[in-house]
């Protein structure tokens, strides 16, 4: 491991006083050539206990680069994780302000909410499917605390809550048991136009298997996955950017739509 735990302490401070103040810094790989994949979910963890200490919620975490054509072009062997706090969840059709914003991309995937804990070295896709509640449709706003978004590596992801913003979560549940959630799909419109589709197949054969993986990961650090936790699942398609004054929608076609729009 390349960082000091004083290195690693010191770079989460930042980061976590360039979420409050918006004032952005340069991502570690910039200010680190050689931090490690290990500093950077050190860091991580260190931001997410600032934020706890600070009376910040835990509400889940997320999966990233579940594609096999992601990992490739950011260097990742696996897909990585961020956790989710309760002031980054925004309602469907709501109009955020651009000020809470930086870098943002959009993404569209599926959220499993969680009735039991979830956890282990050995978690696989049936302990999943036994421990969701139900699933619902989201937009994940992809953005950073850094001052360009031009890294090309996924250490500087995983540092950052593997580049989560925000999440606008849609209010249509649906039982995993009642849904072959591989052959949901996605089409993602913005100011009415669609520029990407896909479907939840595209997450690691089936977004199921995401969740079962970041069981898995999380094990690793000693974390669990608690009820009333929200996951994200991965994209099924490629992120997208965003500006102030765009109008977002997403069709997930059966499981309806989830939108929002960026102050101008």
């Amino acid at each position: 491991m390349s960082l000091s735990d004083k290195q690693r302490r010191d770079y989460a401070t930042r980061l976590y006083e360039a979420e409050l103040t918006g004032n952005w810094i340069d991502y570690p790989t910039r200010v680190f050539p050689k931090v490690e994949i290990e500093d950077a979910y050190a860091i991580g963890q260190f931001v997410t206990d600032a934020k706890v200490a600070d009376g910040r919620v835990v509400k889940g975490h997320k999966v990233g680069y579940t594609s096999a054509a992601m990992r490739r072009a950011f260097g990742a062997q696996e897909p990585d994780y961020g956790t989710l706090f309760d002031n980054w969840f925004v309602d469907e059709g709501s109009t955020i302000d651009k000020s809470r914003l930086n870098l943002p991309w959009v993404e569209i995937e599926l959220l499993f909410a969680l009735k039991a804990p979830l956890g282990g070295p050995d978690v696989n896709t049936v302990d999943v499917i036994q421990a969701t509640d139900f699933i619902v449709p989201a937009i994940e706003i992809c953005d950073n605390r850094f001052l360009t978004d031009d890294y090309e590596g996924v250490v500087d992801s995983i540092a950052d809550a593997a580049s989560c913003g925000l999440i606008v979560v849609g209010a249509n549940p649906v039982r995993l048991t009642d849904v072959d959630p591989r052959t949901i799909p996605g089409t993602l419109f913005i100011n009415g136009t669609p520029v990407e589709s896909g479907t939840a197949a595209a997450v690691m054969g089936n977004p199921v298997n995401a969740v079962a993986w970041l069981a898995r990961k999380l094990s690793s650090f000693g974390i669990t996955m608690q009820p009333g936790h929200s996951i994200l699942s991965g994209s099924f398609i490629a992120a997208k950017s965003i500006e102030p004054g765009d109008a977002v929608l997403a069709d997930f076609g059966t499981l309806g739509q989830v939108s929002f729009g960026v102050s101008d």
